[in-house]
Order: C-alpha cells, then structure tokens, then sequence
C-alpha cells in the first residue's frame, strides 16, 4: 500500500461522518467501519447523497488546510484586483464586495465537520468576486460528481414580443437521451403515474413554479452563487441552456438549473404546464450524480483520496534552473492539472507556453455534450474553417457568420491563418456584412483576439501599432524581487513570464534585456489601500509573425457581435476594443428583458495559475523568502488575473474590468430561435442589417 493510501485509512478511522450541504445536516452519525466510498466506487451513476457522503467522509487534516489557505493567501499578491473586489465600482457595486484576505482568515478559524465542507467554504467565498480568473478549484471535489436532469431550462419570450417566462427546452428530451442513454430509465420511472414513461412530453412545458416558488427565485438565488462574471444579468443566463462551436462540433451547455459542479441537491419539484394542455402537472425529479470526466477511479477511500486528492505532476511550478533542470523541461511538457478547467479546448502546450493567454476557468469542465442534430446549422461550414472557427454565408443574401466557440484552438498558427482565410473566403462569395457569435466563448489566446480586430478592420490607429488594451501588473514586493533577479541575470536562457524581453512599454517600444521593466511604479490607492502596479505596459502581438491584409476586410458598420453575455477573457477584450474603438454593434441573445444586459464580462488583461507563478519564483531562487506561497500538497488549482487591462480615452486610468459594457440590443428568443444557432443568425441579419435571409449556403 502507498503511503498516502496508509495515511488517507489512518485519518478515516478518525472520521465522524455528518454530511453537510448549504450548511443543513443532511444525515446522521455512521459506524465508523463502513465506507461509503467502497459503496460506490464500482458505479457510474449514483445519487447526490451517495456522492456526498464519500465525499464527506474525510475530515480536516490542519497540516493540509492551513496549507491550501497559505498558497492561496500569498498568491493573491500577484492577482490585479484583490482590493478592487473588496467594494467593486459603479455598474457592480452591488455585486462585488468580497475582502478575500480578510475571509480566508475567517475560514482558517473555522471548524468543519468534513474536507469537502472546507472546500466548499474556500470554492464559494473565490465566487463571491465573479471573476472567472480568480478561482480555487479542488480535483477531490469539484465536478468530482457531476450532478444532471434531463430537463435544461430556458426563457422564451412570448407571442406580444414582451412577457417572458422559463420553460423546459423543447430539446430537452433529445439532448438527455442522447447524452445519458440508459439512466434515462431512471427518470422516466420516477415520474408521477399519469406521466410514467413520458419524460418526452414534458419538452416545451411551462415552469410555474421551482420547488414551489416563482422560478425567477432561483434563477437568482443562481445568480448570487455561481460566480465567473461581474454583471448579474450573465449570471442569470447561466442558469439557463445555451450552445457554443467546440473543437470537434457543435456544443450544449446545460446550464446551472439541469447542470451542478457539486452533488448537494437531491431533488427538485417542478409545477409545470405542458404544451397545448390546461392542466397542471406538479412533477418531482431527482438529480442523478455522474463521475466527472477527469476524475480517477476508486475503489474505496484510501484509493478515492490517493487518486483525487495528493497534487500531482504540475500542481506546483519547478525550478528551470536547477541542477534537475532536464527534468524539469519535462515537466512543463505535461499538460497542468489547470487546463482541465479552462473554458477552451486542449492546445499544444508549445504554444501555450509561447503565446500568452487570457482564458476563465470554471469549477465545470468545458462541456462535451453534443448540440442535438435537428439545431446544428445545416450546410457545410466553407473550406476554411478550422475546429472552433466555423464560416458560413446565408443563402441570396450578402451575411456571413463567424460562428467562433473560443480563441483558442490546438494548433496556434492554423487558426490564424485559418481566421484570416475564412474571412477572406466570405468575401469571396460576395458577402459584406458579418455577424461573429462568440456564444459561451471562455477566451484565449490573447492575440488571436488583436489579430481577428486587425484584420476585419484594416490597418488604421486603433489596430497599430495595437489592437488591444494597455495593460500592468500587480507589483508587490515578491513580484518586484523576481523582477530584479531576472534583470540581474537569473534567467539567461529567457524562459520566464517577468523577463523584459517578454513586454513593451506604453510607447510599445520593447523592454532590452536586464531592464527593470516594473520601475517606476504606478502606486495606486484602490479602497484605502495602497497597491503598487508596473509602469504601464503596451502590446506584445505585432508584428503577428503572418502578414495581415493592407486593407479592411468589412467596414465596422457592417459588423455585429452576438452573444448570450458569456464572452470572456480575450473575448471580452475583441468584442471591448470593437464594440467601444469601432462602434461595431453588439447583440446579447436571450436575457430578462427588465435587466441590462452586457455583451462581455472578466476581462483581465492576461491570467495565470499558481503553478506558472511558482515557476517564476522558484526559477529566480526566492522559493524561501517568508512571502513566497509553499507547494500545494493537495490536488489543487488556483487561477489569478495576472494582467490588469485599461480602458480608453477619459476612462484610460481605469481598469476595463470595472467599466459598463452595456449591449446595443437584446434579442428576444423564442421556441423557435432557442438554442438554433442559424435561426438566431437569420433574426439577427433581418433585425440588425434589414436583409431576410434564407437557408445556408454549402461549401465547396
């Protein structure tokens, strides 16, 4: 037996098991010799109380908590809006408000029945900042066990074009039979008598009620707890079902009603009309829990810790430098534990080592869930499209669609070039004006988002010599120290993030090796607090390493951005610099009509993890300095917004996080639009360019 499988069976004997959720007492004291891990480690689908008690089955090890709270205290340092979030300005000021210091000081004081109800503590108080950079992910828990229904939710709005109300999607059947096959049986059977064996009539149907209360409660309640973006109207969306382009086809998202990160909700009881009936059907389905994707397998407690829980290959950064420096390299030619919960698909990780990124992480997994057939856009995409990046034209009109699931795509040159030619493609078919749905798009590499402005736009001020947003970083103490070693000589082979050789200034002039290139600092006072950043920084994509066209491509008039308000990361810095540079329009799909909605959200500058942070500062030897955060000895990811990202002419001072980004318009959906990426296109090219445009044209 390993050593942590010993250890892990040593602390077990010591475990009371009270299970907690929400902070209710949802079972009682077991014999100390059962094992409800054991119980269900040779199963596929459980329900959320048999995951939870596995999961609350292990206490608190002090040696292990006080660890997680350290890290994740001293990496704050290097996160740019630690004390901006503390009282977030106007338009947020009412939904951000989190002294993240201050409450892992609190959660240190805590005491917890279990591990898992730490965690939860430690998971939530990081949402409280909505920021999807700045999160605490554990692998021991988190999408660990998936919980589902088979009835994702959506809101439509109705026939006079003004009342909205939730309904169960009317692809709702379809999506949960194709994805959960045989456990569908499960829900059918549970079903009240009348409606047994009928789980397809519910598509479609009205929700009057969740758990007896108007839904819109929890839709907000949703709101409050789920985290990644500023704005409450996209926290509201993500309760409800969307699609996104992924990497190998068209995507589902099931959203936070019929979707849940943890297994603390048994039930739900849906009062619900069903289409063309009068009568009302009062209907209690319960969640089903299924073993997340990354997680590893078990067979009891020993073996669910050691595999789930210890950190592993790229938990923690190494010293590039050291006398293992070979394998060292080798260890950055592992994929991290972070990008499982990056919202992008898989990239080399050559190039995320070369090009920076901007990209959300999430406690879920990107999905994997196919969009049904019946919704996929029907046609051929053309020639030039490539994994996330699909072209497609409308049939006797001149629209065309960038349908873009993410800024990132496996191979990084590919998908410039693949950008560029698609956009060129389109052109080519007479097209002229362009509708780019970055629905559900987590961001990316943040200069695919300077390229794909600068080349629908052409060369003028606002795309060179940039295309993007000025930029700083945090300067504290640690990050000033790295910075002097590494102009000092510490990183003669150029491999760091904080090299100079790596940034230019604000004239985008770059930094020559050995500079000191955070010197003078920006001491900035952010809710009574000193916060010293880096002098102001400028671009580093240009020139792009590909020959951009000498002329626009389209005219910015003739431009329109869509959404469903998820846009985030190098997403959120296109859609900023075309929406506020350009004056191209911006579209949010779907969203209460009475709420503003924005058209992006977690903007950043770029974002990082802990590990790459580790690496910076063990690789210029001050892993010993008392402000430097020890290696994670628990399966852990912490994610940091590295790079805080300024806004333009009278708000150039200001960070763009914190800064309005309301959309031009707010497109209603309907039964018949919902979820239908080209049914949404066609109403967006009528409405937005005055043209009815008909079925998709096929590629050659």
């Amino acid at each position: 037996m390993k050593l942590t499988d010993l250890l892990s069976t040593k602390l077990w004997f010591y475990a009371t098991l009270v299970f907690t959720a929400h902070g209710k007492e949802l079972g009682a004291q077991r014999p100390l010799h059962t094992d409800p891990c054991a119980a269900i480690s040779e199963k596929k689908w459980v329900s959320p109380r048999e995951a939870r008690e596995c999961l609350s089955s292990y206490p608190v090890d002090p040696v292990v908590k006080a660890n997680i709270l350290e890290v994740a205290n001293k990496t704050l340092a290097f996160h740019t809006s630690t004390y901006y979030q503390i009282q977030a300005p106007p338009p947020f000021e009412g939904d951000i408000h989190e002294d993240l210091h201050r409450s892992i000081a609190r959660i240190s004081q805590e005491e917890y029945q279990s591990e898992f109800e730490f965690h939860l503590d430690l998971f939530r108080t990081f949402k409280r900042v909505n920021d999807g950079h700045c999160v605490v992910i554990n692998y021991c828990y988190d999408s660990l066990y998936i919980s589902y229904l088979p009835t994702p939710l959506v809101l439509l709005t109705e026939a006079d074009g003004q009342s909205q109300n939730v309904y169960i999607a009317p692809e709702a059947f379809q999506v949960a039979t194709a994805e959960f096959g045989s456990e569908m049986e499960h829900w059918q059977n549970v079903l009240p008598e009348h409606l047994r064996g009928q789980l397809e009539s519910l598509n479609g149907a009205r929700v009057l009620l969740i758990d007896g209360a108007d839904p819109w409660v929890a839709v907000n309640k949703n709101a409050e707890t789920t985290g990644s973006y500023q704005a409450f109207s996209t926290r509201q969306n993500s309760f409800f079902s969307s699609y996104s382009r992924g990497d190998k086809g068209w995507l589902y998202t099931m959203g936070n009603f019929a979707q849940q990160v943890h297994p603390l909700t048994d039930e739900v009881t849906l009062t619900i009309r069903r289409v063309n009936r009068r009568t009302i059907d009062v209907i209690t389905l319960p969640y089903r829990s299924r073993l997340g994707s990354f997680a590893k397998n078990f067979t009891d407690l020993p073996t669910f810790r050691s595999r789930n829980c210890i950190a592993k290959v790229g938990t923690n950064g190494v010293d590039l430098y050291s006398e293992l420096n070979s394998s060292s390299i080798d260890e950055l030619e592992v994929p991290k534990p972070v990008t499982a919960f990056q919202q992008q698909p898989p990239v080399t990780i050559e190039d995320a080592r070369r090009n920076p990124m901007n990209v959300i992480l999430d406690g879920a997994p990107l999905t994997n869930i196919e969009l049904p057939e019946t919704l996929t856009p029907s046609g051929t995409p053309l020639n030039s499209s490539y994994t996330v990046a699909q072209f497609y034209t409308l049939k006797g009109e001149d629209v065309g669609v960038l349908a873009l699931g993410s800024f990132s795509a496996r191979i990084f040159t590919l998908f410039q070039k693949s950008l560029l030619e698609g956009l060129q493609e389109l052109k080519e078919y007479g097209v002229r004006k362009l509708i780019v749905d970055v629905s559900n798009n987590g961001g990316g590499y943040i200069c695919i988002a300077h390229w794909l402005h600068r080349i629908i736009v052409g060369p003028k001020s606002t795309t060179e010599p940039q295309a993007g947003l000025d930029s700083a970083t945090r300067a504290g103490s640690l990050a000033q120290l790295i910075v002097k070693n590494i102009a000092a000589g510490g990183d003669p082979e150029e491999l760091l993030e904080y090299n100079p050789i790596q940034w230019s200034n604000a004239s985008h002039v770059k930094f020559a090796n050995g500079t000191d290139w955070m010197e003078p600092l920006d001491n900035r006072k952010v809710n009574g607090r000193e916060d010293p950043f880096s002098q102001r920084l400028g671009q580093e994509c240009q020139p792009f390493g590909m020959e951009p066209p000498a002329e626009p491509l389209f005219k910015p008039q003739d431009v329109v951005i869509i959404s469903n308000g998820r846009c985030a990361s190098s997403c959120a810095l296109f859609s900023i610099t075309m929406s506020k540079l350009e004056s191209v329009k911006t579209v949010v799909v779907g969203g209460k009509s009475d709420v503003p909605q924005q058209y992006c959200g977690t903007v950043g500058g770029q974002s990082t993890d802990f590990s790459t942070i580790d690496t910076e500062i063990k690789s210029t030897h001050l892993k010993n300095h008392t402000l430097a955060p020890p290696d994670l000895i628990a399966n852990v990811v912490q994610g940091i917004t590295w790079r805080l990202g300024f806004g333009f002419g009278q708000h150039s001072e200001e960070p763009e996080e914190w800064l309005d980004h309301p959309a031009d318009m707010n497109l209603p959906l309907t039964a018949e639009t919902v979820n239908n990426p080209m049914a949404i296109w066609e109403e967006v090219s009528e409405v937005v360019f005055g043209v009815t445009p008909q079925l998709l044209v096929q590629g050659y």
